[in-house]
């Protein structure tokens, strides 16, 4: 397609923004902006985006860029507002407008307590991976700076070891707050995507190799040690699994520190004093063995055959002679 007028973009952009309170005419604008952008080298005759069920314009990202800053003031300074226009864009059902739904829900405060049961119900709803990523970082991100009690709360409830289904929701949101965390924020972080690496399911390989690498660019000598106390303590196949697949998209210097720990625990060098204690034990069965010789069972004598030690002499007569004396 042409080069973009940029000058042209902003100017519509301004005055797409000033149909903000008037929803209906907003939308009626907006729509009239992005087929004005479509992209036709890009736009198939279905018109569905790749991977998603959801249609779209196929409208340059540069042209969402400008419209989300032209509203950005306007939705903090009017939450009721920006919510009602995010409805609206979300009913749409098109890529671009739930994207610009999703910028328009970062944009309320934390307080709002309709913010999080449209993220926590549209997440559930969206199959298009990109969509969700932007509910969960772009849609919280006001959340996550201002009220990060709230929003690691939240990420708690997603983490839960018993709601694996949600697993994938919480490692999205999380990121971008390691992204921006403090060091002593660190740990709790630690702990509380623990059981997840553990049990590293195969559907999150993606999802783990993301929070692994994010998780290294914040703090590379506690993740090491992170990853090596999991892998040296799991019984779990699975973990050591995931790990050799995740492993060559890692840093390659993590990649050397972790490769003698991605075998499973019984084939790992063992510590030497469990060694020893192995060695004392067979020595000793071995010399259980010397002492405890089987020696040939002797065969036993039938009382038939037995030998009588008491022989009876045959019975006297009456005369006192035995029975064979003349």
């Amino acid at each position: 397609m042409p080069a973009i007028d940029l000058a042209r973009l902003r100017k519509q952009a301004n005055r797409l923004a000033d149909f903000f309170f008037l929803p209906d005419e907003f939308m009626k604008h907006l729509r009239e902006m992005l087929e004005f952008y479509v992209n036709y080298t890009l736009r198939t005759k279905e018109n569905i985006a790749p991977g998603s069920n959801l249609m779209t314009y196929r409208t340059p990202p540069v042209v969402l860029r400008h419209i989300e800053n032209e509203l950005r003031d306007a939705a903090a300074k009017n939450p009721e507002h920006a919510l009602d226009l995010a409805d609206l864009l979300w009913d749409e059902g098109a890529l671009e407008t739930r994207l610009l739904s999703a910028f328009l829900l970062g944009r309320i405060p934390p307080q709002e307590e309709h913010l999080l049961p449209r993220i926590t119900a549209w997440t559930q709803q969206v199959r298009d991976p990109g969509v969700r990523s932007a509910l969960l970082t772009i849609g919280l991100t006001r959340m996550r700076k201002e009220a990060p009690n709230q929003f690691f709360g939240l990420i708690q409830e997603l983490l839960h070891p018993a709601r694996a289904r949600t697993w994938s929701y919480g490692i999205q949101a999380l990121l971008p707050m390691i992204a921006d965390v403090k060091f002593e924020n660190f740990p709790p972080i630690l702990d509380l995507v623990e059981p997840i690496i553990q049990a590293a399911p195969a559907t999150l390989q993606t999802d783990l190799e993301e929070l692994i690498i994010e998780l290294y660019k914040a703090s590379p000598s506690e993740t090491t040690f992170f990853l090596k106390q999991i892998l040296s303590t799991s019984k779990d196949p699975l973990t050591f699994i995931s790990m050799r697949r995740i492993s060559p998209s890692l840093p390659p210097a993590l990649q050397a520190e972790i490769k003698d720990y991605l075998r499973p625990v019984l084939s790992q060098p063992a510590d030497p004093t469990i060694e020893e204690s192995k060695e004392e034990i067979i020595s000793k069965l071995e010399n259980m063995l010397e002492e405890i010789k089987i020696k040939p069972k002797e065969p036993k004598i039938s009382r038939k055959s037995e030998p009588s030690t008491n022989k009876k002499t045959p019975p006297k007569s009456a005369k006192g002679k035995t029975k064979h004396e003349g």
